[in-house]
Parts: C-alpha cells; structure tokens; sequence
C-alpha cells in the first residue's frame, strides 16, 4: 500500500522520537543502578522498552506504506545529572511526544488513514500513562523531599 508521504515523514519524526527516548530512559536507569535506586532504574527500563516497541510498531507501519524508516536520527538526548533532572527531562520528552502523536493522529485523520491513526492512538494512552508515572514521581518527591524520596527507591 502506498501511504500519503506526508504521513509517512510524521512517522519517521515519531520513529526519532522514539529512538531518542529509548536511548534517554536507558542512560537513566543504568545511573540509577549505579546510584543503588533499583526501583527508579526498573521503572526507567520498563519504559525504555515500551519506546522500543512503540519504535517496532512505528517501523513496521512505515514499511507497510511503502515508506522507508529512518533509523539514523536521534533527537538531542536529555540526560539529567541527577534523579529530579531526570525526571524533569523525561517528563518534557513525554510532553512532546504526545504533543507530536496528537498532531500526527490528527494529520492520519485528514489523509483518511484510520489504521495508521488507530496505531499512533494506541501509542499516545502508552505515552499518558508514561507522562502519568513520570508526574506521580515528582509529586513524591515534592511531598516527601528528596531525601526521603530517595530512600524508597532502594531494593
């Protein structure tokens, strides 16, 4: 099937976005573990790997519209310096996602592709719930400072 070529560049930046964040949770959790904060590092690499499948569906519709998935290009990545930097930077990374989902979601509306828009939709309820998880974070650490939030990451 040939897809609309507009569609199929929005999915390519959604595929960056993806492989962006990937690269950005992991970078995240292996700190963690070094840092001894086994619950952040689990939670940081659980959504790591929701990106990579996110990253797999996105490639898979790309080649299903006779697109060619551009695999080489990152966003800039974010790493924070320490766990509120990290969640601040992560959380901005879920905003723009799903900022970029929406508009992808409303552009495969436009050209009549409603498999494509059932897929990215799909996708944007991961991306809340992420943005949801990452939200809840930082209200703990508001709530209990960090300190005390820090001692509940340990395993």
């Amino acid at each position: 099937m040939r897809g609309n070529p507009k569609l199929i560049e929005a999915l390519n930046a959604l595929l960056a976005d993806e492989l962006t964040a990937i690269n950005q949770y992991i970078v995240h959790a292996e700190m963690c573990e070094d840092w001894g904060y086994g619950k952040l590092h689990e939670g940081f690499e659980k959504r790591s790997i929701q990106e990579m499948i996110h990253a797999e569906k996105l490639i898979g519709r790309i080649l299903f519209l006779g697109g060619k998935p551009i695999v080489t290009q990152l966003n800039k990545i974010n790493i924070g310096e320490d766990v509120p930097q990290q969640l601040k930077n992560d959380h901005a990374a879920e905003e723009g996602a799903i900022k970029a989902y929406n508009d992808a979601i409303a552009l495969a509306s436009e050209v009549g592709d409603n498999a494509t828009k059932d897929i990215l939709e799909q996708i944007l309820k991961d991306e809340d719930r992420h943005i949801d998880e990452l939200e809840e974070l930082i209200d703990q650490v508001e709530q209990m400072s960090l300190p005390i939030f820090l001692t509940t990451q340990i395993e």
